[in-house]
């Protein structure tokens, strides 16, 4: 499946990102940059605050202060939905799905975000397998902050008003990213009933349908078997090679160690190293910050 052909090379910026609740600093004047082509690991302890960072560069949280630069163009002030279809695209660490549709339907609803016609299926519910509901903006889709059923089908609406080459073109992006993550054989079979390892690589299939140029994945390895985690490892080095520029937060030491270009570490908030993996990774700073380096 290719991925990135259609749309230039993007690498993305944090500068200077502020973002604070009630007094406390949740990301305290963070830099940061995901090139084009690498694979760049953002690490650090529990509450260091990575996934609120996660948040800023998405569009899902609106720094207090800092810029988010996507392919050079400034998107600070722009919702995560918007930021998606400029290329922009993003897993989250709760798994979060639409558990009555299908498997391929999950899909399909990224490959529809490049058309810009999913608004009219915010109107569905987002169940999460844990934790609370997402809040608008969840997939850069506008939506309620209510857990409820999902009720609608992508296809059915995106069919209201697409031309027949968006139709087709939404059909191949799905077939291709089911294909990548091995998801065919329960392509039709509803979400809700997949076991944990599954619905991550549904999240992540979606996320790649809308073929960005830019992919935010927040531990996406959680949950994975053996044989899920050496493929998602060749899929994402896959990306890379392609052109994409691929931030993740992930808390496996040795994956790290194995897919990262780069590594930036963050603890309260600050971040604290950043630079080529092997070299940020030995050093002893991070070391004693981020329990998980051995």
């Amino acid at each position: 499946m290719s991925t990135t052909h259609d749309r230039p090379a993007a690498r993305l910026t944090a500068r200077g990102i502020v973002r604070r609740y009630g007094g406390i600093e949740a990301v305290a004047g963070v830099d940061l940059v995901a090139l084009p082509g690498r694979i760049t690991a953002l690490v650090g302890p529990n509450g260091a605050g990575k996934s609120t960072l996660f948040d800023c560069l998405a569009g899902t949280a609106r720094p207090d202060a800092g810029r988010v630069l996507l392919g050079g163009r400034d998107v600070t002030g722009l919702p995560a939905h918007r930021r998606v279809r400029l290329g922009l695209a993003r897993t989250f660490q709760q798994i979060a799905v639409f558990p009555t549709l299908s498997v391929a339907d999950n899909v399909r609803v990224g490959a529809e975000q490049r058309t810009g016609r999913t608004a009219r299926a915010g109107r569905a519910g987002r169940v999460g397998r844990a934790g609370p509901p997402r809040p608008a903006g969840w997939l850069g889709l506008p939506g309620r902050t209510a857990a409820v059923e999902a009720r609608a089908v992508p296809e059915r609406a995106l069919s209201e008003r697409a031309s027949l080459p968006e139709q087709a073109s939404v059909t191949e992006r799905t077939a291709g990213a089911l294909r990548l993550f091995g998801l065919q054989d329960v392509a039709a079979e509803p979400a809700g009933e997949q076991p944990t390892g599954v619905l991550r690589l549904v999240e992540l299939a979606r996320a790649l349908a809308s073929r960005p140029r830019v992919l935010l994945l927040d531990e996406p390895a959680a949950g994975l078997d053996a044989a899920q985690t050496a493929r998602l490892v060749s899929v994402l080095r896959g990306l890379a090679e392609q052109g994409m520029a691929l931030l993740l937060v992930e808390h496996d030491a040795e994956l790290v160690a194995e897919l990262a270009d780069a590594v930036y570490v963050m603890a309260e908030g600050r971040m604290i190293a950043g630079g080529p993996a092997a070299t940020v990774l030995a050093d002893p700073r991070v070391t004693r910050a981020w329990g998980a380096v051995t």
